[in-house]
């Protein structure tokens, strides 16, 4: 017996060590209760857990964030327009924000009592006036799935009510809100847990509050959007940010899906981070044989997900030759800043030209004297 007690009692001590002092090894996935959910990073897109994630199942209100998405990007187009509610548009059944005919209000007003407080009605009339009819809008819902990425989705109605050719994917949800809050009128109305919406007509201003409570019970949440309805069940996109690393939890029919996301999100901050790889400093020019310096800039960067552990230990290093030979063409790769975790190279960024030069004749004065110097100066550099 006092064996035994010996052996839990430093099974308990080494446990405590583990959790004190390397947090990713205590780092469990987790239970959940969905019937299909996916964790992902928003990043770069990378899959950090995944229960059943490309079963094709119905995702209620959270068809909405397209609907949002397709709204916003057309006010951005056309400088946010007003429309007018027509009878037709409210004619919807469901959660509503309350529209009536002959409200008039802009496209990103409609677009927050869309996400807010998930109003079918909403979702009806931005339908009707960017499509003219449901079957209409569903094919641009379906165009800009297929832009995205969504292959096992399919769009009917614009606010989600059940249609059985209405179906979509955790994964696909998880992607499509990843595109979504690159849209920054979008992240900002989504993150919002209320928000103040100005009607024209009548002249009114209306408070609705964002029935994500992750908003307010979630550190870091900044979005995204809940749904319900009897064949779907619960559903719920959402996503969280700490420390730069933004991840995205979806689950359709999750019984207890609050704390479903908590104990998802939870358990891929302890899990991975993303890092944030734009090439930084970098020297601003480099010599070239037969002409002038060219001066140097970063290509595009890279925002991996990687193992906690992983990110504390990357080393960057810039590669770049002594001089180049002249021409040299804006936008060509001259070299690389690497990225090394445990002496292995994960990423690198190039290094380009950031304008061209051109080789200098033999008669223009002082080429053979430039040439002369960079020569003398790359055996200097080698030798001294």
């Amino acid at each position: 017996m006092k064996k035994s007690i010996r052996i839990a009692a430093w099974g308990a001590l080494a446990a405590w060590i583990l959790g004190a002092f390397c947090p990713g090894a205590q780092a469990q996935a987790p239970g959940v209760s969905a019937q299909s959910a996916v964790l992902i990073s928003a990043g770069d897109g990378a899959v950090v857990f995944e229960k059943n994630a490309h079963e094709q199942l119905a995702m209620a209100s959270t068809t909405k964030i397209m609907t949002a998405l397709l709204t916003l990007e057309e006010a951005a187009r056309s400088g946010d327009p007003a429309l007018e509610i027509t009878g037709e548009m409210v004619r919807v059944e469901g959660s509503s924000m309350g529209l009536q005919e002959g409200n008039r209000l802009t496209l990103s007003n409609l677009t927050a009592g869309m996400l807010l407080a998930s109003g079918n009605d909403a979702a009806n009339s931005a339908a009707l006036y960017l499509a003219g009819s449901q079957e209409a809008f569903g094919d641009m819902m379906n165009a800009r799935a297929g832009e995205i990425g969504m292959k096992d989705t399919h769009f009917v109605t614009p606010s989600g009510l059940d249609d059985e050719e209405h179906y979509s994917t955790a994964y696909d949800m998880a992607i499509l809100a990843r595109e979504a809050l690159e849209n920054p009128e979008f992240a900002r109305i989504a993150g919002s847990a209320s928000l103040q919406v100005e009607f024209l007509e009548p002249a009114q201003k209306v408070t609705y509050s964002n029935h994500n409570k992750l908003l307010r019970i979630y550190e870091g949440c900044v979005g995204v959007k809940t749904g319900f309805t009897k064949k779907a069940g619960r559903c719920l996109v959402s996503a969280a940010r700490r420390e730069g690393t933004t991840l995205i939890a979806v689950t359709l029919n999750a019984p207890d899906d609050w704390n479903d996301h908590m104990a998802l999100l939870d358990y891929g901050f302890q899990t991975v981070k993303t890092l944030s790889l734009d090439g930084g400093e970098i020297p601003g020019s480099l010599a070239v044989a037969g002409g002038e310096e060219v001066p140097l800039r970063a290509g595009e960067g890279v925002t991996p997900t990687v193992p906690v552990e992983e990110a504390e230990g990357v080393v960057r290093r810039v590669l770049l030759p002594k001089f180049l030979y002249a021409p040299v063409e804006k936008g060509e790769k001259v070299g690389r800043v690497q990225y090394l975790a445990g002496g292995q190279e994960i990423y690198s960024v190039p290094i380009l030209a950031a304008e061209g030069v051109e080789a200098l004749l033999p008669e223009e004065p002082g080429f053979w004297e430039g040439l002369w110097q960079t020569v003398r100066g790359w055996f200097g550099a080698q030798y001294s």
